[in-house]
């Protein structure tokens, strides 16, 4: 069995066959995350309506220009929610910059407190923008209250710098493209203990269906290449994804 650890399914239709189809192919469970305030009550509405869909409720870093007061607690009562495991999708993203640099660290720095004060992890997106994450969850004195770097992209290094602070690597369908062999190298390298599993669907299918639409069933595909990179079996890579994925997000507690 396998826990797709984020998917976007706000954001696909059909979401009963989705379901359906993510279950026929071994998934236990999805934590749906959320970008924006209607995504994320959209991701709390699906979840009441799944018994093995949970939610994350945040603001995407190229929303955060968007974020005030009043949206903002409005995500903490969603954050409320018995069948909400997580804060994010929050972070900093340089490579689109549709928000200000610094518009970014402060909606960070919100979602970290929030996170904190509620006793939820987080999913953190991070792109072309590792060393203020860092920075940012240093300052925060973070390092105890479970957080995820979700889709990760970087190499080694990089990974080993969040693993050090206490944090999961969550690898998605990009690992098995021709060019990714730094992100494929840091699943080689990383700590059993700290790996996860997702797809982000509807983005960033795997191959072989690079270029379609994604979807949580296809989480398997990530699973089966870092088997192939550590040399071990599926089942043994299904079995620790899973068991981290619990540790992190608790969703046994539910």
């Amino acid at each position: 069995m396998l826990i797709d650890t984020h998917a976007h399914l706000e954001m696909l239709e059909g979401v009963l066959d989705v379901i359906q189809r993510a279950r026929d192919s071994g998934v236990e469970r999805i934590l749906a995350v959320s970008s924006d305030l209607p995504s994320s009550k959209r991701s709390v509405e699906i979840s009441k309506n799944f018994p093995d869909v949970f939610a994350a409720v945040g603001i995407h870093p190229h929303e955060a220009s968007s974020l005030n007061d009043e949206l903002f607690s409005e995500i903490e009562s969603l954050a409320g929610e018995q069948k909400v495991l997580a804060i994010g999708e929050t972070g900093l993203d340089y490579h689109y910059m549709h928000s200000p640099r610094e518009v970014q660290i402060y909606s960070f720095r919100r979602h970290i407190e929030l996170a904190k004060r509620v006793r939820l992890p987080l999913v953190i997106h991070v792109r072309d923008a590792h060393e203020d994450v860092l920075e940012v969850l240093r300052e925060e004195n973070t390092r105890d209250m479970g957080a995820v770097i979700h889709c990760f992209t970087g190499d080694y290094p990089t990974a080993k710098q969040y693993i050090d602070e206490g944090f999961y690597i969550s690898f998605s369908g990009v690992l098995t493209f021709k060019n990714a062999e730094d992100i494929r190298e840091a699943a080689r390298k990383i700590p059993f203990k700290r790996i996860l599993v997702e797809t982000d669907s509807p983005y960033l299918a795997p191959i072989p269906f690079r270029g379609k639409r994604n979807e949580p069933a296809y989480v398997k595909y990530v699973a089966q290449k870092i088997a192939e990179l550590r040399g071990v079996s599926l089942e043994e890579i299904e079995e620790q994804t899973t068991t981290n994925a619990k540790n992190l997000f608790s969703f046994d507690v539910q």
